[in-house]
């Protein structure tokens, strides 16, 4: 086992064998070392280090998606400028659908959606009319006639929507991650909210087609989150990642369609997918990528293309602090939303920026918050921003 050393300066970093354990992330330069895995979730304090390290001519593995989706861009150039990687790591759900987004644009599929499931699927028992999600548990007894898609698939949606609209649904981190994905592959959103449809994992492909051909989908080119629904002992999509695409080769998809493969019912596309993200247990290997050959997860070029913004939910007075907390790092009061570059005004306040300001205005329910709204942000963080969408 590794031996595990508490240390308090420098000198002890320095001379440091096996594991060196600061409190102070001023300490972490004392010591030689190639890469940071950043996954302390704070958007301040995790781009100081991470543009410390970069600085410094180390490389980044970037787990805090909160400081991803706001300095993401300038962290990227950063690390052009000095020669060095800085990239997504696999195990966390972008980095696996960024790869996932690679893969197949390299075997030349024509790619209409990109996305992930909710972190935790949707399972319900139709003997007992319950609906679970983790640890919350509500009667959705409407299910039961709902469990195929039938001919009209956005009705069949819009109901198993309504018939668990009491469970929570769409946490920030949700949006945080796709806002990564977008920046890394130009997918972008198709509605700001999302569609979050509750669909089988069979479904997928028939979810994902254009509205034209009876799908969800206003535009090709998207991404989005589903939940995945399932009933019990049924095998889970463990917060996988997928990709759909349209077949363009019939009798190529029929012979797939007949190995078990996801193909919309009318054969014009199909969902690929990899159910499982096993978080750090997969990192290792984008620390090899990025040590020892120099590329990132994916291998893709980040390019300003969505942004992560915040509604307000209700009317939030002058004064309020934009309280930050939780497992999902919801900001109180304040609704994620994933804009597509197009639809992004100039002054809009990052989300992850407004954590912990303050409003220097009242802000009005269902108005974005912009950057002239906070007072007490973090300027270097501001600053980030801007370059890195200049």
């Amino acid at each position: 086992m590794p031996t595990l050393r508490i240390c308090r300066d420098a000198g002890e970093v320095s001379q440091a064998e096996g594991i060196a354990l600061v409190t102070d992330a001023n300490l972490l330069g004392a010591a030689d070392w190639d890469i940071l895995v950043e996954a302390t979730g704070s958007p301040s304090d995790g781009y100081a280090m991470a543009r410390a390290a970069l600085s410094s001519g180390r490389h980044v593995a970037m787990v805090s998606k909160e400081v991803d989706s706001v300095a993401g861009l300038h962290l990227a150039r950063l690390a052009a400028e000095r020669d060095v990687v800085y990239t997504t790591a696999d195990g966390d759900q972008p980095a696996n659908l960024i790869g996932l987004v690679t893969w197949a644009e390299t075997l030349g599929l024509d790619i209409v959606a990109v996305g992930k499931s909710t972190e935790y699927d949707l399972v319900f028992d139709p003997a007992t009319g319950i609906a679970t999600q983790l640890d919350t548990t509500v009667a959705a007894p409407a299910l039961a006639d709902l469990l195929t898609l039938g001919d009209d698939v956005r009705s069949t949606l819009r109901a198993r929507a309504e018939a668990v609209a009491d469970l929570p649904g769409g946490p920030a981190a949700d949006y945080c991650e796709m806002a990564v994905v977008a920046t890394n592959t130009g997918f972008q959103p198709d509605v700001e909210r999302l569609h979050y449809p509750v669909a089988r994992i069979a479904e997928l492909a028939d979810v994902y087609a254009l509205q034209q051909d009876g799908g969800v989908l206003g535009r090709p080119g998207s991404v989005d989150v589903f939940t995945a629904l399932r009933l019990p002992g049924e095998a889970s999509f463990a917060g996988g990642v997928f990709v759909v695409v349209r077949t363009g080769d019939a009798e190529s998809w029929r012979t797939l369609a007949g190995k078990g493969h996801v193909v919309s019912r009318d054969g014009r596309y199909a969902a690929i997918y990899l159910p499982y993200h096993l978080m750090g247990v997969e990192t290792p290997m984008t620390l090899l990528s990025a040590v020892l050959h120099g590329r990132p997860s994916g291998g893709t070029a980040p390019r300003g293309c969505a942004a992560l913004a915040g509604r307000a939910k209700r009317h939030l007075p002058a004064g309020t602090v934009l309280s930050m907390g939780g497992h999902h790092h919801e900001i109180e009061g304040v609704r994620a939303v994933l804009l597509r570059e197009q639809d992004t005004p100039p002054d809009v306040a990052p989300f992850y920026l407004a954590a912990h300001a303050r409003l220097r205005r009242p802000v009005e329910a269902g108005e974005l918050i912009v950057v002239d709204d906070l007072e007490g942000h973090d300027a270097d963080l501001l600053a980030a921003w801007n370059e890195g969408r200049s």
